[in-house]
């Protein structure tokens, strides 16, 4: 198992957002987590990443222990994620925000940069090449010298996730990345996710409302209700499962979606 989460339990002000979370996610696969909104999911990845420290229980990822890491080194032993509302810096270009994403894997320090020391030059043009790559990836190599926040919104979301592969991750974490979308670009959404897993060998965990994308892209699927882990399975089994039903009672019918 890649990601392993055992009886993880995490409380605000006395009140239980999540209690003993117990899955996990298979290297090169995609797996989903959905639930009705404030089920925990974010909190969840919130734990995974370093921005949240559970009272208790055990993260592992790669059989290394997480909980005690902060975001940055999370990243750097390879987990990756985008976020629920876009975050670009605003006044840099595509290809800068995507290159910002290379900071964890760079080796030179502030001293080879201001000399401009030719090692310091050649990991500029190692970044540079992986960047570009991870845009021509997502398939908007064309538009790098944008400023990323002219985009259009669906394009946006792109040079997130061409930033978070920019670090070169062995899980991706991808937090309703089809919000905001249009019907053709959550297919080729869906295309790119299995991309991501089939040509990069990268392990894809996404929460998202979108159950047609869900039960179309995931092979494995965990259902997050008020903090607990009520059902897994597969998509069969997640649409004729009764405590996902029940769950989902008074949802949206365009949200629920569950057949």
């Amino acid at each position: 198992m890649l990601l392993q989460l055992d009886d993880v339990v995490l409380r605000f002000a006395g009140n239980t957002v999540l209690e003993n979370i117990r899955f996990g996610v298979e290297e090169n696969s995609v797996a989903s987590l959905i639930g009705p909104n404030g089920a925990g999911k974010t909190s969840l990845f919130n734990c995974i990443t370093g921005f949240y420290r559970p009272q208790q229980g055990s993260i592992t990822f790669g059989g290394e222990e997480l909980l005690k890491r902060k975001p940055h080194a999370v990243t750097r032993l390879g987990i990756a994620r985008t976020f629920q509302n876009v975050r670009l810096f605003r006044e840099m270009s595509v290809l800068d925000n995507v290159m910002a994403g290379q900071h964890c894997r760079s080796r030179a320090g502030a001293f080879s940069a201001i000399l401009g020391l030719p090692s310091q030059r050649a990991e500029e043009r190692r970044v540079r090449e992986i960047c570009e790559e991870c845009l021509e990836f997502v398939g908007i190599a064309d538009e790098a010298d944008r400023i990323a926040t002219n985009l259009a919104y669906g394009h946006q979301r792109l040079v997130e996730i061409a930033r978070a592969l920019a670090t070169q991750p062995r899980l991706l974490l991808l937090d309703e990345p089809a919000a905001g979308l249009n019907s053709s670009e959550k297919t080729e959404l869906v295309r790119l996710i299995r991309r991501i897993r089939d040509e990069r060998g990268v392990a894809v965990l996404l929460i998202e409302h979108d159950m047609g994308l869900v039960m179309e892209v995931s092979e494995h699927i965990s259902v997050l209700d008020h903090g607990r882990i009520i059902a897994e399975g597969n998509a069969e089994t997640i649409q004729n499962d009764p405590a996902v039903i029940e769950a989902y009672l008074g949802q949206d019918e365009d949200e629920l979606e569950l057949t």
